[in-house]
């Protein structure tokens, strides 16, 4: 059987031609409702916390504020916030690591009923879902959606209290004794016991645990003015870099992962990030003796090392670390 080459031929343009359309109609959201746009490609990545982490940075370049979720803005998903300044995207509240959805949509709720929560004690008044618990309170102040409300080390020092507190004005059964001498329709005030307060580190820290990345700020921001004036930074690197070149990459250690070889010695590979890109990073024995006390998360390092290409990826084999200081 023979086919019309006419045939073939049409169906490559007929795609051709849709693949131009949409190309024409996304590059035409991107350049006038930005926001809009990228909270939509934010939420179609959901879940691939590296993807999202370049897509903050592609918002970032555009002048797009990202904000950490808040349980007064928040919708379960990433969306959009208009206000006298430019359009800003919010985190969702299910972006929250291991956060339920079921207590998020309670919170919406709640706010939709009620309008904005005005205190901590408001919030756990009104909040009368049972998964609003330890596990979910911790998240939900570490992340920063209740930073209108409160200090997230005040109130991470204070969990067991707040959690007893929502307990206690959960209670729907009229008269019963509670603990805090009221009943569930008095809003009482929270008395809590002083904590120092949580540290740029430690925000930074449970954004990256609970979010995927940083918000707040990044370990990296006391370097910002050294590593803007480098010409090559990791993405650079990745994509100009060929086998064999020695180079010198600045960044933070994200994660390493020590491994013993065959003669029973310690290496390491550790994974180093800067603000645009990450790269994998291979010490072999030697190297990972002399400076193991370095190689920590959270770290900030200079490496020196050759490209390697390798399995369709790029990573850098050490030969001198030093601390950046």
């Amino acid at each position: 059987m023979l086919i019309e080459p006419f045939a073939a031929y049409g169906f490559n343009k007929a795609h051709a031609a849709s693949y131009g359309r949409v190309a024409y109609q996304t590059a035409y959201m991107k350049a006038n409702f930005p926001a809009i746009y990228m909270s939509a490609v934010l939420t179609a990545d959901s879940g691939d916390v590296e993807k999202i982490g370049e897509i903050v940075n592609e918002c970032k370049r555009m002048g797009i504020p990202v904000l950490p979720p808040s349980v007064n803005e928040s919708s379960t998903g990433f969306t959009v916030v208009k206000d006298d300044g430019p359009d800003k995207i919010r985190f969702g509240l299910t972006t929250i690591k291991n956060f339920g959805e079921a207590v998020a949509r309670s919170i919406i709720e709640a706010r939709e009923r009620g309008g904005k929560f005005k205190s901590l004690s408001d919030f756990l008044r009104r909040i009368k879902d049972r998964n609003l618990n330890k596990k979910s309170l911790e998240s939900l102040a570490k992340s920063g959606a209740l930073d209108e409300l409160g200090e997230r080390g005040a109130m991470l020092g204070n969990l067991e209290y707040l959690l007893e507190y929502h307990k206690e004005t959960a209670k729907e059964i009229a008269n019963q004794d509670s603990l805090f001498g009221l009943t569930a329709a008095e809003d009482a005030p929270l008395r809590l016991s002083q904590v120092p307060p949580a540290t740029t580190t430690d925000k930074l820290s449970w954004e990256k645990e609970l979010l995927g990345l940083y918000l707040s700020g990044h370990p990296l921001d006391k370097y910002r003015e050294v590593l803007a004036k480098r010409e090559l930074n990791i993405k650079r690197a990745k994509e100009e870099l060929k086998e064999g070149m020695i180079t010198v990459l600045t960044g933070m250690v994200e994660e390493t992962k020590t491994i013993f070889t065959k003669k029973n010695e310690s290496m390491c590979f550790l994974r180093m990030a800067d603000f645009n890109d990450s790269i994998e990073t291979v010490i072999f024995p030697k190297v990972y003796e002399e400076f193991k006390k370095m190689l920590v998360p959270e770290k900030c390092l200079a490496i020196r090392g050759r490209i390697s290409h390798r399995n369709g990826a790029v990573s850098i084999i050490a030969d001198r670390i030093k601390a950046l200081t």
